[in-house]
């Protein structure tokens, strides 16, 4: 029987000396979740997790010196990554996938490329891949996603496509779900903090360990889900490594931005939940 992230108890463990906060909900095979920039426990959309927890375990948490956990936040993406594969140590899981959103996107490829035995699938939303990508953040995502506080109407730019009416009203929804639990002084306001990701951001872009090129021979499944106007991740820049990557499968909704998951929530986590049950040797 599975348990609403809703009404899921926030537990506490201590990873590299810094008390983690942590949830675990859902029945199935474990799905590790990174987090977007700014992102905590409570910024998921409630209505995607539920739906992707009848079929999964969802294992959420926050990072170092975000939300409710202590700390500061690693500049080193590696170590960032490294924090979730301690979480399931702890929970005595050897084997489980992956999802990230966003900056979320780029520490779960570090944490696969890195633990290829460990991770079985990952799914990737609203990113883009590791390496150098030639198509750049907008202009409206820096005047917007900077700011201390962001509203709806921030929402509508930065998660969602504010020429359509059908995305905007999906936004409206999803941001009441979330509002639902959701403490907004808990989320990171600051520039410090904020150059925190960023650092770890430029360090996934350098790809000193070539994890772009391992696509090549990757044989791990691997889900790509993007808007097809995402103004800080455009979806263009997979376009290049998509024929080198035989073990990549990307699905683009229309009219849609940089959180897919939320506008399309039951349907995107029907995609995942295919994903996730089909065998590798039929991909």
């Amino acid at each position: 029987m599975k348990t609403s992230p809703s009404k899921t108890e926030t537990k506490f463990t201590e990873i590299n000396g810094n008390k983690i906060a942590y949830r675990v909900f859902g029945q199935g095979e474990y799905l590790l979740f990174y987090n977007r920039f700014r992102g905590i426990l409570d910024t998921w959309d409630p209505l995607f997790l539920d739906t992707l927890a009848e079929k999964n375990t969802i294992v959420l948490f926050d990072y170092p010196g975000v939300g409710d956990s202590e700390g500061t936040l690693p500049t080193d993406i590696y170590e960032v990554a490294g924090t979730g594969i301690k979480l399931m140590d702890y929970l005595k899981i050897d084997t489980y996938n992956v999802a990230g959103w966003s900056y979320g996107g780029l520490v779960a490829q570090a944490a696969l490329f890195l633990n290829k035995q460990r991770i079985s699938k990952a799914i990737l939303i609203g990113t883009n891949p590791v390496g150098n990508n030639e198509v750049p953040f907008e202009k409206s995502f820096f005047e917007r996603a900077l700011k201390p506080v962001n509203d709806l109407e921030d929402e509508y730019v930065l998660f969602f496509e504010p020429e359509s009416e059908q995305s905007k009203a999906a936004a409206k929804a999803s941001h009441n779900r979330i509002a639902e639990r959701l403490d907004r002084n808990k989320i990171p306001a600051t520039q410090e903090q904020f150059q925190r990701y960023f650092g770890g951001s430029a360090m996934i872009k350098e790809d000193k360990d070539g994890f772009r090129g391992q696509y090549k021979t990757l044989q791990n499944p691997v889900l790509i889900i993007s808007g097809d106007h995402d103004i800080s991740f455009a979806v263009e820049n997979w376009f290049p490594l998509l024929r080198n990557a035989p073990s990549a499968q990307h699905i683009i909704l229309n009219d849609a931005g940089h959180g897919p998951q939320h506008q399309e929530p039951v349907l995107t986590a029907g995609y995942i939940n295919l994903f996730l049950n089909t065998k590798n040797e039929t991909l």
